[in-house]
């Protein structure tokens, strides 16, 4: 469906590419593709998520409303620095950790579009990451290489697991096995149902203080299949009970805020197979606003 045209009221995603800019221009934000498939444990068609989460982009406004109202677009230099090709592999990781870290290296905030959530590998740890955040129904604490193990493969590789928070980790959704992995590596385990106890507020304060804990950066996880299968049909492992899409939205917002997240992913939404009325790529691309919204409270407050 083609969009009307406004001039009077802009679309969010219509942010230069890093390659119309000067090489030495510093960003605020930079945003990267990631559509890794290959690995995960379900069938997905997650590489074609990135393109169709910029599509969705522009059906929002970057307009706060404050007040007084805030065009992000106009309060944050932002760039969208296209696609890592074939992320998948150990190749593809690779180039992930290398692309990451060079964006990492002129902006303050990259933020990476899956793909599966094997993409948190090698972009937490292209952004340097010494804590970890993840918004999700799963522990994705597996042995081998695939998007249910990024969490224990960067453990592997020396992150602190005292420095990792997973926040909604689901009943029926995992196993005892995995839990005792998380227990026996120290990882703070905040569940669905004690999200819903303490609130969003309270949640966010201890991640943050937690994955912060001892300095350097944070890496922000958004699986978005932490959320009820209602508002995210288009993810292959959402639930019936997850989060509500608010309730997603006001965790990567207030995490966000934080000075320590650097980077951030979206991952686990299959844009093949969304809903007629695509409300799973268009909550990852509010998730991305949610994001720039976070980046834009800190530097406010600075």
């Amino acid at each position: 469906m083609a969009l009307s045209h406004d001039p009077l009221w802009p679309r969010a995603g219509d942010w230069p590419t890093i390659g119309e800019l000067a090489a030495g221009d510093r960003l605020d934000a930079a945003l990267l593709g990631a559509p890794a498939f290959r690995t995960s444990l379900s069938p997905t068609g997650a590489h074609a998520t990135p393109a169709a989460v910029r599509d969705a982009l522009r059906r929002f406004s970057p307009t706060l409303m404050g007040p007084p109202p805030v065009d992000l677009a106009d309060a944050l230099r932002l760039a969208d620095a296209g696609d890592v090709a074939d992320p998948d592999g150990p190749d593809g990781e690779a180039l992930l950790r290398a692309r990451v870290g060079e964006l990492r290296e002129r902006s303050e905030l990259v933020i990476a579009i899956g793909g599966d959530n094997s993409i948190t590998y090698a972009a937490a740890q292209g952004a340097d990451a010494a804590g970890l955040i993840t918004l999700d129904a799963h522990f994705d604490l597996r042995d081998g290489a695939s998007n249910g193990s990024p969490v224990r493969r960067l453990v592997d590789d020396g992150l602190d697991p005292r420095r990792v928070v997973q926040v909604g980790i689901a009943d029926f959704a995992n196993s005892a096995a995995y839990a005792r992995r998380a227990a026996d590596l120290g990882i703070r385990v905040i569940t669905l149902d004690e999200v819903r106890r303490r609130g969003i507020d309270d949640v966010v304060t201890e991640a943050r203080e937690i994955a912060g804990r001892g300095g350097g950066g944070i890496h922000l996880d958004v699986d978005v299949d932490v959320c009820d299968r209602a508002v995210a049909p288009g993810c292959p492992a959402s639930v019936p009970g997850g989060l509500q899409a608010w309730e997603l939205r006001a965790l990567v917002r207030g995490i966000a805020a934080t000075p320590a997240v650097r980077s951030a992913d979206i991952v686990e939404v299959d844009a093949t197979a969304d809903a007629p009325d695509g409300r799973t790529v268009r909550l990852a691309a509010l998730c991305v606003l949610e994001l720039l919204t976070g980046l834009h409270t800190r530097k406010v407050s600075a």
